[in-house]
């Protein structure tokens, strides 16, 4: 006995029959429940027995839950819970040191040129050995360390503009001719760049000049003679290299 068309409800034969969702159906009665659109067996979706197009298939939505008193409980209670394992992650990370920074060359810079401009408390404490009195820093001698290139920078692009050796030789600071520490003996070293003096108490010199009687201040600085113009004072240590 052939069943009946659960759209139309007659007889369906079997050679126009489809058989889905359990039901018997007209191959042209098998179409979308909205949009009454013919569907086959690769294009339908099935809701509830019923057949439905991709653009009308029903949608899922959320349920939504009521605030209850119960609900309400439940919520601060996970509130609760997420505060305490916030200040047990917090205990724990207490009193631990900051991060540590990548030694890269641009800290590596950076932390030279803080070190030079720290010199000028040297500076000022070799100006009160000098005068025997107290002798405040000026900001010549600031920017005197802040401008000093750096030894990273000494080998990458720094071009030292040239300074004439007639203009060398004619800066003589009254302050160059003052007492000076004992030489360290035997040592001499070679200008490997022009400098030109930024304050009285400095020497200038230019590329290949000899420097004697040179006597180590600081890191940064050292006390020495130029031989070609026999003047004296300080002058910056990575400016010049040990012979």
């Amino acid at each position: 006995m052939n069943p009946l068309c659960d759209r139309c409800g007659k007889v369906v034969y079997p050679t126009e029959k489809v058989n889905c969702l359990d039901k018997y159906w007209h191959k042209g009665c098998f179409s979308c429940e909205v949009c009454k659109m013919t569907l086959n067996m690769k294009n339908y979706k099935g809701k509830d027995k019923k057949p439905y197009c991709n653009a009308h298939y029903p949608k899922t939505s959320f349920t939504s839950v009521a605030d209850t008193p119960e609900n309400l409980r439940l919520k601060q209670q996970s509130a609760n819970q997420s505060q305490v394992v916030y200040k047990e992650k917090f205990e724990k990370s207490k009193g631990k040191g900051f991060s540590v920074v990548a030694d890269t060359p641009e800290m590596q810079r950076i932390k030279k040129t803080q070190e030079q401009i720290s010199n000028v408390k040297y500076h000022e404490e070799y100006d009160k050995k000098m005068s025997g009195g107290s002798v405040p820093c000026n900001s010549s001698q600031v920017s005197r360390a802040a401008s000093q290139p750096s030894a990273a920078s000494q080998h990458t692009n720094y071009d030292p503009a040239p300074v004439p050796v007639q203009a060398a030789a004619a800066i003589t600071p009254a302050a160059a001719i003052a007492s000076v520490p004992p030489p360290s003996a035997g040592k001499r070293y070679r200008a490997v760049y022009d400098y030109a003096a930024a304050d009285e108490d400095e020497v200038s010199f230019v590329d290949g000049d000899v420097i004697i009687d040179v006597q180590q201040i600081d890191e940064g600085w050292m006390y020495g003679r130029v031989e070609r113009t026999g003047l004296q004072g300080m002058l910056p240590s990575n400016y010049v290299e040990s012979i």
